[in-house]
C-alpha cells in the first residue's frame, strides 16, 4: 500500500477541485495512483462538485427539530427551487437539524456524524449527486429552562410539518400550563413570521444598526420642508419621536400584535400568564428565511444560450 502524503492529496485536489477526505479516500482505494484516483472521483461524480461551489444558492429550505426544552433549526440551499423540492435533500435537511439539537454551535454541526461521514462531507456528497451548488449555510438552537420552545414553519413542504420556507423558534419561560404555553408560543412564532423584528428589546438591537437608523433620519428631517428653520431641540424631538416608531415597528415586545393589532406583543405576554397560571416571559426567538441575505445572481438567459453555442 502506497503510502498517501499531504503533498498527494494536495495534488489530487487541485486537478479535481474535490475535498479533501474525498481526495484521501480516492488515493486509498487506488493505491496512491493520482491518475486511477481522478477517475475514480469522476465515477463518483465527486470532481464535479467544488466546480458548482461558485454559484450562487439562493434557495432551498428551513429545517426544524425540537427537544423537550429545546430546539434548532437549519438552513440547507439551493441554487434552484426545484431541487428544494428533491427528496433526498428534504431528507437531508431534516436529519441536519436533528443533528443540529445535540451540536454545540454551526461549525460542530458540520462535523458531526451523518450516516458514517461528516455532515460537510454529506453535503459535498449532495452537490455531486443533485448536480447543483448546496450549502448548510447556518444553524441556531434555542433552549429554556423552566417553559417551552414554540415553532411554527411558513410555507411548508409538502406533507411536513418541519420543512418550508420559513421557520421560527421561541422560547417562552413560564412555570404555567404546558398546552396553554405552547399555544401562545405557536402564536408569537406566527407573528414573528410576519413581523420579522430585529430583536427581543430595544438593547438588543446592535449600536451601529440604532445608529445608522438616527443617521437615515437626520437627513430625512433635514430634507423635510416642515423642519426648515425650527430650533435644534425642536429637531431633536422630531428624531426622537421617529426612533420611538422604529422601535415600536422593530422590536418584538413593542410590536402590534398580528392575531391582534389593538394590543402590543407585550400586553399579549400579559394575557398569556392569566391563562397559564404564572408569570410568562419571552427569552428568545430564532427565524431564518430562506435566502435571506444571499445576494441572487440575475442570470441574462440569452446571454448564456449564446455563449454555451459558442462552444459547440
Amino acid at each position: 500500500m502506497a503510502e498517501i502524503t499531504a503533498a498527494l492529496v494536495k495534488d489530487l485536489r487541485e486537478k479535481t477541485g474535490a475535498g479533501m477526505m474525498d481526495c484521501k479516500k480516492a488515493l486509498s482505494e487506488n493505491n496512491g495512483d493520482v491518475e486511477a484516483a481522478i477517475d475514480w472521483l469522476r465515477a463518483k461524480g465527486l470532481s464535479k462538485a467544488a466546480k458548482k461551489a461558485d454559484r450562487a444558492a439562493a434557495e432551498g429550505i428551513v429545517a426544524i427539530a425540537l427537544g423537550v426544552d429545546h430546539g434548532a433549526v437549519i438552513e440547507l440551499n439551493s441554487e434552484t427551487d426545484f431541487v428544494a423540492r428533491n427528496g433526498d435533500f428534504q431528507k437531508a435537511a431534516s436529519a441536519f437539524a436533528t443533528l443540529a439539537l445535540k451540536a454545540d454551535g454551526h461549525e460542530a454541526l458540520l462535523d458531526s456524524v451523518h450516516e458514517g461521514q461528516k455532515v460537510s462531507e454529506a453535503v459535498t456528497n449532495l452537490i455531486a449527486t443533485i448536480g447543483e451548488n448546496i450549502t448548510l449555510r447556518r444553524s441556531a438552537k434555542l433552549q429554556v429552562e423552566n417553559g417551552v420552545v414554540a415553532s411554527y414553519v411558513h410555507a411548508k413542504a409538502d406533507g411536513s410539518e418541519v420543512l418550508g420556507r420559513i421557520a421560527v423558534l421561541v422560547a417562552v419561560e413560564s412555570s404555567g400550563d404546558k398546552a396553554a404555553l405552547e399555544s401562545f408560543g405557536k402564536k408569537v412564532a406566527m407573528h414573528i413570521a410576519s413581523a420579522n423584528p430585529l430583536a427581543l428589546t430595544e438593547t438588543e438591537i446592535p449600536s451601529d444598526r440604532v445608529e445608522r437608523e438616527r443617521a437615515v433620519l437626520l437627513e430625512q428631517i433635514k430634507e423635510d420642508p416642515k423642519a426648515q428653520g425650527k430650533p435644534q431641540q425642536v429637531l431633536d424631538k422630531m428624531i426622537e419621536g421617529r426612533m420611538r416608531k422604529f422601535f415600536e415597528e422593530s422590536v418584538l415586545l413593542k410590536q402590534a400584535f398580528v392575531l391582534n393589532p389593538d394590543q402590543t406583543v407585550e400586553a399579549a405576554v400579559a394575557d398569556a400568564a392569566k391563562a397559564a397560571g404564572a408569570p410568562v416571559a419571552i427569552k428568545g426567538f430564532v427565524r431564518f428565511g430562506v435566502g435571506e441575505g444571499v445576494e441572487k445572481r440575475q442570470d441574462d438567459f440569452a446571454s448564456e444560450v449564446a455563449a454555451m453555442s459558442k462552444k459547440d
